[in-house]
């Protein structure tokens, strides 16, 4: 995950790089069923409104958070399907608040309802992320249930009023990019303290004109509009929060911005972003299936490192003799193709592996789903490693330009 207002609040009020911290344990995303009450068009999971044989039993779910404790997990982003739908959801998640993780809810938020909602409140859930897929009729028409978008707006609008910290959690795809404008003014309105764009796992487009192809186009246009709002939030003090997840070339993309705005922050931003290092998948970021199969993150369903039942996370975790978990763990990563030779290899890690994995077979070939060009990435038309040019907006240069005027130092 990338934390844009974090490293957006380093160009306004920089603070000392210092030494690298590495977390004690992964964040663990846990799908802990995989029946959902919709059919996304998008869902990695592919849960349906059927019970799934095989999943973890509620036992089985307390011994393994036993086994995550033990092991130094800080955060559970409990997940799906629908996670509501868990018999045991409030008891599952009471004994991870009782336990001290950082506990998520990531839900589709339409059985929030006045009735579930005092359930949600009281277990004080350090976040809730609800997802939207755009506005009403997108929405709709990508969860394919008419009214799904009223309702997740509702559950919204409960937990903001209820005190929840709550977020609209958001899909890009060619297909709704064009509401996402709509949302990001949708949660200035509705006064929502987080959003989050997940960029969709594209793969396969090639090396050349990413700058003027459909999807990467796409990619960037979206891109600057959140770090037109985020940085909007950051200037004027509105608390609200900006991440973006699932390709780290974001990090790139922002220092390119910054370069071109303030250039004199340049140099204390790449230190934080290498600092940060990029794509964490098999070393800070874990997922844990519906039926208790480890993977690197939640887009590595097919690749299983082992099963809670049978051994303990750490033990699954730490076990190098696996080859993708050797490479995910090594540092700098193996990587080939354009990442290998891009100048800011220590800021991104070398992307997403799951794509280049889904694409080429190989989780070391370079990332298909990188938007930015060759040039924009430092690497000359011979191969070799150049310093990178100035990121080129593609749009909306006014339309921030209240904005990108203001001294950060002020």
């Amino acid at each position: 995950m990338f934390r844009v207002t974090q490293y957006l609040e380093e160009v306004r009020r920089p603070t000392p790089v210092g030494a690298k911290r590495s977390p004690p344990g992964p964040v663990v995303i846990w799908n802990l069923i995989r029946r959902c009450n919709l059919a996304c068009q998008h869902c990695y999971s592919i849960s349906a409104d059927v019970d799934f044989p095989g999943e973890l039993s509620t036992p089985d779910i307390f011994r393994t958070m036993d086994d995550l404790k033990a092991f130094g997990v800080p955060v559970l982003i409990l997940s799906g399907g629908e996670p509501l739908l868990h018999p045991d959801i409030f008891a599952i998640s009471r004994r991870a608040k009782d336990m001290g993780f950082y506990v998520g809810l990531s839900t589709n938020g339409t059985l929030i309802d006045d009735a579930m909602l005092p359930k949600v409140a009281e277990i004080g859930y350090d976040y809730v992320g609800i997802s939207l897929d755009g506005l009403e009729a997108t929405h709709d028409r990508f969860r394919r249930k008419a009214g799904a978008y009223a309702a997740s707006l509702a559950a919204l609008r409960r937990c903001r009023d209820a005190g929840i910290k709550v977020g609209i959690r958001f899909t890009l795809t060619q297909d709704n990019a064009h509401d996402l404008p709509a949302l990001l003014e949708l949660m200035e309105a509705e006064d929502i303290d987080k959003f989050y764009l997940s960029h969709l796992n594209y793969g396969g487009r090639g090396n050349v004109n990413r700058r003027t192809d459909a999807v990467f186009r796409t990619t960037r246009e979206a891109m600057d509009f959140v770090l037109d709002a985020a940085w909007r939030s950051v200037v004027y003090g509105r608390r609200r929060e900006f991440v973006t997840g699932n390709n780290d070339a974001d990090g790139v993309t922002l220092l390119h911005w910054v370069r071109e705005r303030f250039p004199e922050r340049e140099a204390h931003l790449r230190a934080k972003l290498a600092q940060w290092g990029g794509n964490r998948s098999g070393v800070d970021v874990a997922n844990i299936d519906n039926l208790g199969n480890v993977h690197p993150d939640t887009f590595w369903w097919d690749y299983t490192l082992g099963n809670v039942r049978s051994r303990r996370f750490g033990e699954i975790w730490t076990n190098t003799s696996d080859p993708l978990m050797a490479g995910l763990k090594q540092s700098p990563r193996p990587v080939k193709g354009r990442c290998s030779r891009c100048a800011y290899f220590d800021v991104c890690g070398g992307n997403t592996r799951v794509r280049a994995w889904q694409v080429a077979r190989d989780a070391w070939a370079e990332d298909p789903g990188c938007y930015l060009d060759d040039d924009e990435l430092g690497i000359a038309p011979g191969g070799e490693r150049l310093v990178a040019k100035p990121y080129v907006r593609l749009s909306r240069a006014e339309a921030a330009a209240e904005v990108v005027n203001v001294d950060p130092r002020s």
